[in-house]
């Protein structure tokens, strides 16, 4: 008979998940392979930017990355499509995106984000689809379409460094919040990650279209779009690795 983990040891490690007899959360590194990702770029209210971050993140331009990702090879979560809505932000020398909402189709993947990273993720409906010459993304929650992004098909290339000149979107800035059994902080920390091995396999660049719609539990809608810049559509592989802990507010009220 095969023997779960179960003794002090091997709880404390590293990369330990429940349920014991069929872990839920993947241990690092896990790859992505193939991934196709529609990101609509726009510019809105910088004011709408710096209400959406935490205390001592500071904002650094009024850009917003939308990525739609159609994750087709991804080790332990299998195929899935995912929404990571970005703005540029800083602490001190680090900087990076920090992402107030993403939605994802992989229950998986929302325990993963929400228990490794402190991502605020929640379950939702991301689609990228090819309709003759163009190429839509949509997210759905609570059967609302809130995201709708659209894109010409492969017209012009691109780089995904390109992007960088928004902001450095591939350091991904994250607010963990965890609470203890009786409700008292456990986990307040600012979390920084970066994706590794990244290989880019095609890219392509042109003019997009966003449209936001409210609801209540997907609000994108405050980062309403003032002006649309250039979309990019690439397809890539990469490989999710641990990150780091940039600010730990326990600790700061500890000293």
């Amino acid at each position: 008979m095969r023997r779960w983990p179960r003794t002090r040891a091997e709880i404390l490690r590293g990369g330990f998940s429940t349920p014991l007899d069929a872990p839920m959360v993947p241990p690092f590194p896990f790859g992505f392979r193939n991934a196709e990702i529609l990101t609509l770029c726009y510019r809105t209210d910088p004011g709408a930017i710096a209400a959406l971050l935490p205390e001592p993140l500071e904002p650094t331009g009024d850009a917003v990355m939308i990525h739609i990702y159609r994750m087709n090879d991804t080790d332990w979560l299998g195929p899935y499509h995912e929404v990571n809505v970005m703005v540029g932000a800083r602490l001190g020398a680090a900087e990076g995106a920090y992402s107030p909402w993403l939605f994802l189709s992989s229950d998986v993947g929302v325990a993963h984000g929400r228990e490794l990273h402190g991502q605020p993720k929640k379950l939702g409906t991301p689609r990228i689809e090819f309709r003759g010459d163009l190429i839509v993304g949509t997210l759905r929650r609570n059967g609302i379409e809130v995201i709708t992004g659209t894109m010409a098909y492969k017209q012009r290339r691109g780089r995904v460094e390109e992007l960088a000149a928004l902001f450095p979107f591939a350091t991904n800035l994250n607010l963990k919040a965890v609470d203890h059994i009786d409700g008292t902080p456990a986990i307040r920390q600012l979390t920084s990650r970066r994706l590794a091995d990244l290989v880019v396999h095609e890219c392509w660049r042109g003019p997009c279209t966003v449209e936001l719609r409210p609801n209540a539990q997907a609000p994108v809608y405050r980062l309403p779009v003032r002006a649309e810049e250039d979309g990019f559509f690439w397809r890539a592989d990469f490989t999710l690795v641990p990150g780091v802990v940039l600010h730990d507010y326990l600790a700061e009220d500890r000293s």
